[in-house]
């Protein structure tokens, strides 16, 4: 189970997008990609078979885990996540300044 997931929103807590919040849009093992942030120039061959032009695409690139945080919606901030376990034996996240349960 993991701390962040696809949806979540974040905060860049490290490197040229630190303070801006996105929504994560995808998570790759410890690396995810977040909406409109950390956007990198890559050149690209045309590909006729997919129908992609050639020429100079801006995308986004991966930030690893470690460097993102998920914002609390009652503070607005980010904060450290971890893992309790509910008497119904459900595993949830939980903030752990609060201890409140992340929103599901």
């Amino acid at each position: 189970m993991n701390r962040i997931r696809k949806g979540d929103q974040v905060t860049v807590i490290t490197g040229k997008n630190k303070g801006q919040k996105g929504e994560v849009s995808r998570v790759a093992g410890e690396r995810v990609f977040v909406a409109n942030l950390n956007l990198v120039k890559r050149h690209t061959k045309p590909n006729p078979q997919a129908n992609q032009p050639g020429g100079i695409i801006e995308r986004e690139a991966s930030i690893h885990i470690s460097n993102v945080q998920l914002v609390n919606s009652a503070t607005g901030k980010g904060e450290r996540v971890g893992f309790k376990v509910l008497e119904d034996g459900r595993k949830v996240r939980v903030f752990r300044k609060s201890g409140e349960v992340v929103d599901i």
